[in-house]
């Protein structure tokens, strides 16, 4: 019983906070302009201050595991070769190709994972290192992927997309709260008072209202459209790669903190931004927002899951 409340408290508070957000646009409080600004918002100041904080507080020459980061790179590679691979293989109509492979590896690391990270740990603990890991590859991959798979001839011509997007990683705000937070754990920055605490106020922001955002924008009626191609995307996304890779983890000897992050980057829901690139790389939009409504919904079960299991089997200490 211990392991499933524990279990139950790491994932009922940030899914009620999101059916909050579900709610209050229901109702009419929160519009799509609310969900378009403060999406942004958190990507572009609220996460980067939080992880920029939590890292200069720490020691990192004694933190940093680049044999753990390495495992997310390499994982997070299989994982996108792997279902590329098998989507070109099995899947009868190759229009939904780059729009499936997309969907079924990009998990909402950053934003969400971030925030059950918090919601466990009090702070975003190994999600950094994770994010080094895995989130660079996500939007490389992505690009290319869409690049290679689109239904415009003109946009599967253009190959200036793919070495841009190597450069706008480098631009990737989070990317950045991370390089100047490690930066100032290693020269030992001593901050002021006052802009610590301006910075801590920024960075509090960032997992509820990142919350109420994801729930704002959540939109079911969607998740009725291309149910075979959908259920196996999500498959993959919320059971498939964590049961596979999961076990390797644990035999590696990764615990606590860095086990609850591969598994967020492993199950939790796909990333909405996967719904924005589809459409606008000529990709199957509809059958990517369809596996970001059903990945959203379940991921509640199925997270809680996969932390019950590492709880109960002494591989996560609360």
């Amino acid at each position: 019983m211990d392991s499933f409340w524990y279990s139950l408290n790491a994932t009922v508070p940030v899914f009620a906070v999101i059916i909050v957000g579900y709610l209050l646009r229901r109702i009419g409080l929160l519009n799509e302009g609310f969900v378009t600004v403060a999406n942004k918002f958190v990507f572009k100041v609220c996460l980067p201050c939080m992880v920029f904080l939590d890292l200069a507080q720490i020691n990192i020459q004694q933190e940093f595991d680049g044999a753990y980061i390495g495992f997310c790179a390499v994982v997070t590679l299989i994982s996108i070769l792997g279902t590329w691979a098998m989507a070109k293989l099995c899947l009868k109509d190759k229009s939904e190709v780059g729009a499936f492979v997309q969907a079924a590896y990009r998990s909402s690391a950053a934003i969400l994972g971030i925030a059950f990270i918090e919601n466990i740990y009090g702070n975003s603990g190994m999600g950094p290192l994770m994010i080094i890991g895995a989130v660079p590859l996500y939007n490389v991959f992505a690009v290319i992927i869409l690049t290679l798979e689109s239904n415009d001839e003109t946009v599967r011509k253009d190959r200036r997309r793919i070495p841009m997007t190597f450069l706008n990683v480098l631009k990737n705000p989070i990317i950045i709260g991370i390089a100047l937070g490690m930066l100032a754990s290693l020269i030992k920055l001593d901050l002021p008072q006052m802009a610590e605490k301006s910075i801590q106020y920024l960075g509090d922001m960032a997992s509820p209202l990142a919350l109420i955002a994801i729930g704002a924008g959540f939109e079911g009626k969607k998740a009725l459209k291309k149910v075979a191609p959908t259920v196996v995307a999500s498959f993959i996304k919320l059971i498939g790669l964590t049961a596979l890779f999961l076990p390797i983890a644990v035999w590696m000897g990764f615990r606590d903190q860095k086990l609850l992050a591969l598994v967020i980057m492993l199950a939790s829901p796909t990333t909405p931004t996967a719904y924005i690139m589809a459409k606008n790389m000529h990709g199957d939009e509809v059958l990517s927002s369809s596996v970001i409504v059903v990945t959203t919904l379940f991921s509640a079960v199925t997270l809680t899951f996969w932390i019950f299991i590492m709880r109960q089997m002494g591989y996560v200490a609360g």
